[in-house]
């Protein structure tokens, strides 16, 4: 070994301490952010699990009394029907929905940039503004929905005042937002290379044929990011609900959401030990259909790596 090389290996060393330094310190926020707000509470939720606790007298422990408690509790079965029904409905409609739209708006046509804010804008207006709106307009008596209906001589629907339409009105005031989904379809669309379109021509594809053969491929990877994001998402919907539902998940329970009955079990019955395992029951349900799309993805997205 040179002298050379002996003088050159402390300095290297020297400079790799420093940029792993310089690493940490560039960390160092988010990780202390990351375990006193996420980790943290993440294993406290755990051990209330095992505890009584009513936020107004000190924790004991319960045992598995609170298991006992959740297969008995027959809210909790109505709940997971409720969220399981939104899910599977909304996620795809918002899927499709949000899809279209952005096929519209890539059209190169006059004031394009004016339709795509306009479409954009109820994805930015506050939920509790918006909540506000749709119940005006699913008013039973004078709102806009059934006045529509009486100009077509349709039946009136009494919606929200109906366990039997409340959640369909939830699915459609759901799907007035759907600007986010919509633009990033819209960049997955403007990312595809204009030359497949072009050969898929040449060959004599028509617009379907490109659509199927061109579109829908290249854009797997976008579709499988909004359904994991939809999916999440709405399990987690709790704002809307507990504004239109004024927080009783009514009429009749139609409305009671899983993060709705987590809220009450919490912060109005004060059980906060049964609502952490509400809580984990969630993350339960959320980790395996997450999972399970990973898992279905590598039959049908194509990424354009081949991976």
């Amino acid at each position: 070994m040179s002298a050379t090389s002996v003088r050159a290996s402390p300095r290297r060393s020297g400079l790799l301490r420093q940029e792993a330094i310089d690493g940490y310190l560039f960390i160092g926020p988010w990780l202390i952010g990351f375990i006193l707000w996420i980790a943290g509470p993440m294993v406290f939720s755990f051990a209330l699990i095992f505890l009584n606790w009513s936020l107004l007298s000190p924790p004991t422990f319960a045992g598995l009394s609170n298991f006992t408690t959740l297969f008995s509790d027959e809210l909790i079965p109505v709940s997971l029907y409720n969220t399981a029904y939104y899910t599977f409905i909304f996620v795809p409609l918002h899927v499709i929905l949000a899809l279209l739209a952005a096929l519209a708006l890539n059209l190169r046509v006059r004031a394009v940039g004016l339709f795509r804010t306009i479409y954009y804008l109820p994805s930015i207006t506050p939920t509790v503004a918006s909540a506000m709106l749709w119940l005006w307009v699913f008013n039973p008596d004078f709102g806009l929905v059934n006045l529509l209906l009486r100009k077509v001589h349709g039946p009136t629907l009494q919606w929200f005042v109906d366990p039997v339409w409340a959640k369909p009105a939830l699915i459609i005031m759901a799907l007035w937002a759907l600007g986010g989904a919509m633009i990033i379809f819209l960049a997955g669309l403007q990312n595809i290379p204009q030359e497949l379109y072009e050969a898929a021509s040449i060959d004599g594809a028509n617009f379907w044929a490109r659509f199927w053969g061109v579109t829908l491929p290249m854009l797997s990877p976008v579709i499988f990011f909004n359904l994991v994001v939809g999916i999440i998402g709405s399990f987690q919907v709790f704002t809307t609900v507990f504004i239109i539902s004024n927080g009783q998940g009514g009429p009749a329970n139609s409305t009671l959401f899983l993060v709705l009955y987590l809220y009450q079990s919490g912060f109005v019955f004060f059980k906060m030990g049964y609502a952490s395992l509400i809580a984990w029951i969630l993350f339960l349900i959320v980790l395996i259909f997450t999972g399970l799309q990973f898992l279905v993805a590598r039959r049908w997205v194509h990424y354009e790596g081949g991976f």
